[in-house]
């Protein structure tokens, strides 16, 4: 089947080497689909090269699948394995329980908030943990992770990734790398533990990575030789409207939750940014870090459910807003990259 991505003329190769760039890619379900449609844009620009990415939950399996076609077939391989793995991730929801009501699809909602299953999930979860509901800890992803990515050839991969998942016990984040990232490292970065059980790596149980860094930008400073940083939002740091509803108060939540470990971490970032003495050593790499953003408003209107609602229309038009963000943040900001940062953290430092 032919791609739906929008098309594009190619432009003129430059004789300029393309600037290096690395990505930290947050998690959200099914809203990475989003993320899919901004990588899709980035990997057809042929300015820009992607050295390391940092990603957790669906942040962590865009940047496996990426990170695979490339070592298979460079951008055009990553772009092929992105859409192969999104239309897999369709194709498996087909016969899901989690569907959309009638009069949503009638009202062009995407919300599964009044899905049958859904609520009657949503409320055992608030009484029974996913041992009680699914005793064999059967995850739906990992036979799709295992016929969608070569392992051992990620290992090999010339983009560096960096995937975070939460140690259950110590409450501290781990970055898995590239020779250790297996089909249970991204189901533990993505594991949320009302749904699922914890994945255990090495006789260690591992929740999902945005506990601990969303994603987590220290190893794209100290490992990546890009000085340049390009975050893909999800969750929406701030909402204009006070949540009133049961749902909505969980919502925003888990986004703010979520949210906390970025922020710190670039709290932190900024901080040193100012006060680490250059020189030629690892202050120069926080110095010289530039930090850019791309991001929807659409995510705002988006309810939490709708992060389980995998229908090929629901992802479809999620990549096509990804497609016009990163080529919004192109226009605007595509000759800020290399030079200067188009995304002001060190306004972070008033909130500390």
């Amino acid at each position: 089947m032919p791609s739906t991505a929008p098309t594009r003329a190619k432009p003129a190769a430059s004789r300029i080497p393309p600037v290096p760039i690395d990505l930290a890619l947050q998690g959200g379900g099914s809203h990475g689909a989003f993320t899919w449609g901004v990588l899709e844009r980035l990997l057809e620009e042929p300015s820009l090269t992607i050295e390391a990415i940092s990603g957790t939950s669906a942040g962590a399996m865009n940047a496996a699948v990426l990170a695979d076609g490339y070592a298979a077939g460079g951008a055009e391989g990553a772009r092929a394995a992105l859409e192969s793995f999104w239309r897999a991730v369709a194709d498996s929801a087909r016969f899901s329980p989690f569907q959309r009501s009638p009069l949503d699809i009638l009202l062009g909602r995407w919300t599964l908030d009044h899905s049958p299953a859904y609520v009657a999930v949503d409320l055992m979860s608030r009484v029974f943990s996913p041992y009680d509901l699914n005793p064999t800890g059967k995850n739906p992803l990992q036979d799709l992770l295992l016929e969608r990515i070569d392992f051992e050839r990620l290992a090999r991969s010339p983009v560096k990734l960096f995937i975070t998942a939460t140690n259950v016990h110590t409450g501290r984040g781990r970055i898995f790398r590239n020779a250790e990232i297996t089909a249970d490292v991204l189901l533990a970065s993505a594991c949320l533990p009302t749904m699922f059980q914890a994945v255990e790596i090495d006789g260690v149980p591992y929740w999902d990575g945005g506990f601990a860094g969303n994603p987590t930008i220290t190893p794209l400073v100290r490992e990546s030789d890009a000085c340049d940083t390009i975050l893909v939002q999800i969750n929406p740091r701030e909402r204009p409207a006070t949540p009133r509803t049961a749902s909505e108060i969980m919502n925003r939540l888990n986004e703010i939750s979520f949210n906390a470990p970025l922020m710190k971490e670039l709290r932190m970032i900024a901080l040193l940014r100012q006060v680490a003495d250059p020189g030629s050593g690892e202050g120069a790499r926080w110095a010289g870090m530039r930090t850019h953003r791309i991001m929807t408003d659409m995510m705002v209107d988006l309810s939490a459910s709708s992060k389980l609602n995998a229908e090929w229309a629901f992802l479809s038009m999620l990549r096509e807003e990804g497609n016009r963000a990163a080529s919004a943040f192109l226009d605007e900001h595509g000759g800020d990259i290399g030079q200067r940062s188009s995304a002001d953290i060190d306004v972070l430092l008033a909130e500390c």
